[in-house]
């Protein structure tokens, strides 16, 4: 699968302190993956690649408002994500005390993520992006290839993964750049995932072979 900035852009999902961060309301679950992943640097790099490289940058973000706490039902780590206030924002329209909170991103992101440049799309509410922009965006941009990366990786990774198949993208999973939960009783998110990423996405790549197509 060979990339150019004129038809490709690098997609992140949910670089936030909550999916990475030590302090992140998903440590206890992601935390032993992310760092046997590297995912932080690798993600690091792969947005340092695109901006040094030309390529659009785009970030699907989950944020959770009051509101959404009323919902009458949801799956077993929706209502963790509810009740937990993972992600969470005070409101749609306000950004009271968002500066080092779970939903904000992760220190290290924001330079590439703050630029005036990257495109931050309106917030998906369960995985995929079917609730929000994204797809709008990079077609608007005129994208028919993505590389994707970020969290977690078998729920919003796949999730998008799926969905921007369906609408008819080429894509490029980026495999050591995401990590997913290890549950005790359900089992290991990220091994699930991998296996998917192969049936589904176009290439699945690690973070050295990305920065080389970008280069």
């Amino acid at each position: 699968m060979k990339f150019s900035k004129t038809d490709t852009a690098l997609v992140v999902i949910d670089p936030q302190n909550d999916a990475l961060s030590e302090t992140g309301h998903a440590w206890g679950l992601v935390g032993e993956s992310v760092r046997a992943n590297n995912t932080v640097e690798n993600l690091t790099r792969l947005f340092t690649a695109a901006k040094d490289n030309g390529f659009g940058v785009f970030v699907s973000p989950h944020y959770m408002y009051p509101h959404d706490q009323r919902w009458r039902f949801s799956g077993m780590l929706e209502k963790v994500t509810l009740d937990q206030k993972v992600f969470f924002r005070t409101g749609a329209l306000s950004l009271a005390d968002f500066a080092g909170s779970g939903a904000d991103w992760l220190d290290r992101f924001k330079a590439y993520i703050e630029d005036g440049k990257t495109v931050v799309v309106s917030p998906h509410k369960v995985w995929g992006p079917q609730t929000n922009d994204l797809v709008l965006q990079l077609r608007k941009c005129g994208v028919s290839k993505v590389i994707l990366a970020g969290m977690l990786a078998n729920l919003c990774v796949e999730s998008h993964l799926r969905e921007l198949v369906e609408q008819g993208f080429e894509v490029a999973v980026v495999k050591d750049a995401t990590a997913g939960p290890r549950h005790p009783e359900i089992g290991d998110g990220y091994a699930a995932a991998l296996v998917n990423y192969g049936f589904i996405a176009k290439a699945v790549l690690t973070t050295d072979a990305a920065v080389k197509a970008m280069r």
